[in-house]
């Protein structure tokens, strides 16, 4: 339940003089919220707002739950009351989402019912607005459906990272599905291409993340850091690279990169944690993207026990790269690669 309709548009603090006449916005929150953090909470209802603003208003204690001050990291409680300071709203831009990007986010639902929609998210598309993209892949859903009361995103894949991405069409879902992402009760599956002949067989990584900048720490000291558990399966060895199965139930931003880049075997054409000159190598022999691909996607709702299990096949550029390696391997006569075979990638 919310008091007073949701902020929507620019918005920028109203000056002193108007204040007087505009009133504060209060947001009680119920179960569907939860256990929701307060900063991702305002950024769903504050559409438009600029993030840092945002941040600053939790900073300075001008945005209050039960009217004292809290962290941008506080965890939302059924009846806590959110109250936002008087704010004026500016006409929102809009982005212009070119008809071509409508369409091959159409063309990428693998899935949908009343209560969740799964896409196959291209590579180079961003799933949020930022400085280098105007629009992002809930922007362009929104746009193609702009009857649709609710949509939002579940989790986050990385611009670069290509497959499973999913989104709650309704706010009961959206407070579910929140929940067994912090109980590690989604399975996520990724494909990855990594740097040079994997020989450690099945392999966890347990190195914690740090908050922000992302940067490993073995000790994880001081709460600044936050645990990152990455599963990694060999399907295949090539010449100079290894096709890997990897899962993951905690993730940390850029989680499969880091873990990977740690043990020694980047992703390959990772434009961040990768070899860049390795990178140059498999553009000139076709890579144009980094392989990293969200392959599946499972869990069970606890409120009807349905149990979802999507997957997502990889892009046609990635598919014929890694045909490619296959071919090349079978004119050489090299037949490495994993005790357990997967036919899904010619492993």
């Amino acid at each position: 339940m919310i008091h007073d309709a949701p902020v929507t548009g620019a918005i920028v603090l109203s000056p002193a003089r108007r204040e007087s006449t505009m009133k504060s916005t209060s947001y009680v929150i119920d179960s569907t919220r939860e256990g929701q953090r307060i900063d991702n909470f305002l950024f769903a209802n504050l559409k438009g707002v600029p993030k840092g603003l945002i941040y600053r208003l939790l900073r300075t204690g001008k945005i209050r739950i039960n009217g004292k001050r809290i962290r941008q990291t506080h965890r939302l409680v059924a009846n806590d009351q959110v109250t936002v300071p008087p704010l004026r709203t500016a006409p929102a831009r809009m982005p212009v989402i070119p008809q071509d990007i409508r369409s091959v986010i159409q063309s990428c639902i693998l899935y949908e019912d009343a209560s969740v929609l799964v896409i196959n998210k291209p590579a180079g598309i961003a799933v949020h607005p930022g400085h280098l993209a105007p629009f992002g892949v809930i922007e362009v859903l929104r746009a193609i459906r702009p009857k649709a009361p609710f949509l939002e995103l579940v989790h986050r894949l990385d611009r670069h990272t290509s497959g499973c991405l999913l989104i709650a069409k309704d706010k009961a879902m959206l407070g579910e599905l929140h929940a067994l992402l912090r109980d590690r009760e989604i399975e996520k599956e990724y494909v990855a291409l990594i740097k040079g002949a994997w020989d450690q067989g099945v392999k966890k990584i347990r190195v914690p993340l740090k908050k922000k900048t992302e940067r490993p720490d073995p000790d994880g000291m001081n709460g600044r850091y936050r645990e990152a558990i990455s599963h990694f399966h060999p399907l295949r060895v090539f010449d100079g690279l290894s096709l890997m199965k990897i899962q993951i139930r905690t993730g940390r931003t850029h989680q499969i990169r880091i873990h990977a880049a740690q043990a020694g075997h980047p992703v390959a054409g990772d434009p961040k944690y990768g070899d860049f000159s390795f990178n140059r190598a498999l553009r000139k022999d076709g890579l144009k993207r980094m392989f990293l691909h969200a392959s599946r996607l499972s869990f069970r709702c606890r409120s009807n026990g349905v149990k979802y299990a999507i997957k997502a096949p990889l892009s046609p550029e990635l598919n014929d790269f890694l045909e490619s390696l296959h071919a090349h391997a079978y004119m050489h006569g090299k037949q490495a690669g994993s005790s357990k075979p997967d036919s899904e990638y010619g492993a």
